[in-house]
């Protein structure tokens, strides 16, 4: 709430306008103090602990409340998050459950929401591609917090620079207005002095700030202050002393510079009635350059607006107010509610009337606080005619009369209220940007609290979970490993058996015997058949573990679906059983033959070797003992019986005896007896001769012999052939290294291939699963983060509101009489 220009209540004494202004002035200083604190904590608050939102408002139609305007609120960083607000006399936002969508049309200025804490977002020219919610969109969240940071930074430099102000006994008055407006007669006239230089051109090129000359020991002199140097008085390093005689001179000789430079002028009062010279108050006069002409001169006047207790804008009555006299008086009315504005040159009008009414509308737009005060601070006057000693001039004693009571009398009102309707607009920001940053909290503390909802239940039941997934992949894997090794194990041995019977394993069929004259190439091509039983045997046993493991496969999937939450990408990898049993080995195999490219493992390769028992060199090879097992006939016979009955031929007769026979001659010539056995056997066998009771029996039994040996190699040789190579190789095979090593290395084999493909299958599940388990924690982790922090900001921003209020209360604006 602003004070009235007139006093609430009549103040008698001057000891009581002091009281009532030292009041003021104190709780203005505690209320920037305050004010300054809370700037510092947001500007913390949003670098360390939340990154504040910029809010835009547009002003919505409303139709439930047309005494309220409803206004969409969006945020700078996103502009297309639009929710309509309704604001209250203090600003205060709230959420409406209606959504609005995305604004196309432009965001209008916020100088009715922003005054202090305004960012112009706008860039270039006002086409639609570069408005202000155009521009935002493009805009992070970290930028817009910058940008909002640098202009806490200035806002705080700002207060600290208005404390100064207050707390200051003196009081600068600047006179300010367009080229050739008036400005130097107007303050000549002020001094009853002609001492700034006038002419038809400009010629005010620096800023001369003129003091009495009390301030300077009662020495009138010009103190022309260096460049950067900080000024003291009593500081001659810090300035140049000029006369004033010289003070035309000097400002000419800067006339034709960019910089600016500030001239100090100390001049005795003359005349007691003199602004200056009024025995109260320490008063300055600043006459500024022009507005318009130059950009560096009204930069440097728009920077000094802090330093600034009361503006006196003059304005030429032939020309009103250009647009940089606008943009100078809309931006001092953000801090100074009331100016003072002489309208020079007034009698060289002839339609007064239509020029007061102008100019006065002109203003209305420009600061209604001083329109609405017209009366005492806008003035119609001509400054040359005050100047003038042979000319009266009613309007301008009017006037300087009003000035000196502006200036001097109602202190409260020049020097001090431009301070709280300063604060006061930085205030009515800071509560609009904590009331709006308390609004997203809101919303982020509902939407963490959201995902929280959703994402904390899938964490738990997959923590719950993950025991029984690790229980059903090794239950798996253990089952299948399992089951290919029972069933090769059980396959390989019936083949096994089979074969060592001299019969061949599954759908293999033994050659057809070609008679006697071939009997050697059938006993090869039937030991290739039985060898080729075993091979199929264990591609049998192969084709059984892809199925089992096929099986592994589909029930580690299922066991995914069950697991895995929604949403995880779900394993793409395709399973070829047909690829089982194989690998790729480049260099020098195990056979001696140099490979190159791939290598496919066939069934029944052992040791690694890349090769099955029909390939393998040293189990191809046929020999005289597949045709007669001479040594497995003598240990049928003759031996001690350890061999087993399934081993033993159980065909008598003479098939037996002629295999006695031959086995004892092969014995002969194998060498088993030795040389000397050869000669005693010969011996004997004359001294058998030569008796005649055995000459008489022995064509008998060589005839015997002879005809078994016929009966054997035409009955039975077809069918004993198998049976013995059969029984040879499963001897062979089993006499390894180790017990059934062909037997045991195949299950081994095949089951370590499938235990591969499934722990293959169960790790890649294993790692979706920790993957989404990771996921849903840090979705977990980070919604509680976002959860606490918002709950954080909404309960700070609340205390924000809280300290404002609790400013506004302290200091009672608007409780001080205009004094």
């Amino acid at each position: 709430m602003s004070q009235t220009y007139m006093p609430i209540r009549p103040v008698a004494k001057a000891e009581d306008v002091q009281d009532a202004y030292n009041q003021h002035k104190d709780r203005l200083v505690n209320a920037i103090d305050s004010t300054k604190s809370i700037l510092s904590d947001i500007r913390s608050f949003n670098k360390d602990d939340w990154v504040v939102r910029y809010p835009q408002l547009k002003e919505e139609p409303s139709t439930t409340a047309p005494n309220t305007p409803l206004r969409s609120l969006s945020f700078a960083d996103d502009p297309s998050n639009v929710t309509p607000v309704r604001l209250g006399p203090t600003r205060s936002l709230s959420y409406s459950d209606a959504k609005e969508e995305e604004a196309t049309d432009e965001i209008p200025p916020l100088s009715s929401d922003f005054h202090v804490l305004r960012l112009d977002l706008k860039l270039g020219s006002a086409s639609s591609a570069n408005t202000a919610s155009s521009l935002v969109s493009q805009l992070e969240k970290s930028s817009i917090a910058h940008l909002l940071d640098e202009r806490l930074a200035n806002s705080i430099a700002h207060i600290d620079k208005l404390r100064l102000r207050v707390q200051d006994t003196s009081s600068k008055v600047l006179v300010t207005g367009d080229l050739n407006a008036g400005k130097s007669t107007l303050v000549n006239a002020l001094l009853r002095r002609q001492i700034m230089p006038v002419d038809q051109q400009p010629c005010t090129t620096a800023f001369c700030e003129v003091h009495d000359a009390t301030e300077n020991g009662d020495v009138e002199a010009v103190h022309i202050v260096k460049a950067g140097a900080a000024y003291d008085p009593a500081d001659d390093s810090t300035f140049t002393l000029a006369a004033i005689e010289d003070l035309e001179d000097i400002i000419a000789e800067y006339e034709t510079k960019d910089a600016e430079h500030l001239l100090k002028v100390y001049l005795a009062g003359k005349d007691q009635n003199s602004l200056l010279s009024n025995g109260t108050v320490n008063i300055s006069l600043i006459d500024a350059p022009g507005l318009n002409r130059d950009s560096i001169k009204t930069t440097a006047l728009f920077a000094r607006q802090e330093e600034i207790d009361v503006v006196v804008f003059v304005v030429s009555a032939e020309n009103h107010f250009t647009l940089s006299a606008k943009e100078f008086l809309w931006t001092a009315s953000n801090e100074k509610a009331y100016l003072f504005i002489v309208v020079n040159k007034y009698d060289m009008i002839r339609n007064k009337d239509k020029c007061k009414r102008i100019v006065l509308e002109q203003i209305k737009g420009l600061s209604p606080r001083t329109w609405e005060d017209s009366n005492d601070l806008v003035h119609f006057v001509d400054s040359a005619s005050a100047v003038n000693d042979d000319k009266e001039s009613f309007a301008f004693d009017e006037m300087e009369a009003a000035l000196r009571s502006f200036v001097l009398t109602k202190r409260s009102k020049s020097k001090l209220q431009p301070v709280e309707t300063f604060l006061l607009n930085l205030l009515g920001d800071i509560e609009l940007l904590a009331s709006a940053n308390k609004l997203v909290a809101e919303a982020e503390v509902a939407q963490a609290r959201a995902e929280l909802a959703e994402a904390k239940p899938v964490l738990e039941k997959m923590k719950s979970g993950r025991d029984k997934l690790e229980e059903g992949l090794e239950s798996v894997e253990e089952e299948g490993v399992g089951k290919t090794s029972t069933k090769a194990k059980k396959v390989l041995s019936d083949a096994l058996e089979q074969v060592g019977s001299g019969r061949p394993f599954g759908s293999l069929q033994l050659p057809s015997y070609p008679g006697l004259l071939s009997v050697w190439d059938y006993a090869r091509d039937v030991r290739r058949i039985l060898l080729e039983s075993l091979d199929l045997a264990v591609k049998l046993a192969e084709d059984e573990a892809r199925t089992v493991t096929s099986d592994g496969v589909v029930q580690i999937k299922n066991l995914g679906e069950e697991h895995l939450p929604a949403g995880v990408e779900r394993s793409r990898r395709i399973f070829m059983p047909e690829a089982m049993f194989s690998a790729v080995r480049r260099g020098k195999g195990s056979n001696g033959l140099k490979t190159r490219g791939k290598a496919v493992v066939v069934a029944g390769g052992a040791h690694g070797l890349g090769i099955g028992l029909a390939s393998r060199p040293e189990m191809q090879e046929t020999t005289f003992l597949d045709l007669f097992d001479v040594n497995h006939q003598f240990f049928l016979h003759f031996g001690d019986g350890s061999k087993s009955s399934s081993e033993a031929d159980s065909t008598a007769g003479a098939l037996s005896v002629v295999g006695v026979g031959v086995g004892a001659l092969t014995m002969v010539g194998g060498q088993a007896v030795g040389v000397r056995g050869v000669i005693e056997g010969m011996v004997r066998l004359s001294d058998f001769f030569s008796n005649e009771n055995a000459r008489k029996w022995a064509l008998p039994v060589v005839g015997a012999v002879t005809i078994g040996a016929v009966v054997y190699v035409i009955l039975e040789l077809p069918s004993s052939i198998p049976r013995t190579i059969g029984r040879r190789i499963k001897v062979s095979v089993e006499a390894e290294e180790d017990d059934h090593q062909w037997e045991s290395e195949n299950i081994a084999r095949i089951g370590r291939e499938t235990r591969k493909v499934l722990r293959l299958a169960s790790w890649d599940l294993r790692e979706r699963f920790r993957g989404a388990m990771e996921e849903r924690g840090k979705e977990v982790k980070n919604a509680e983060e976002n959860e606490k922090r918002a709950l954080k900001a909404q309960e700070w921003f609340a205390s924000v509101g809280e300290r404002v209020g609790n400013v506004r209360v302290n200091a009672r604006f608007g409780e001080v009489s205009a004094v």
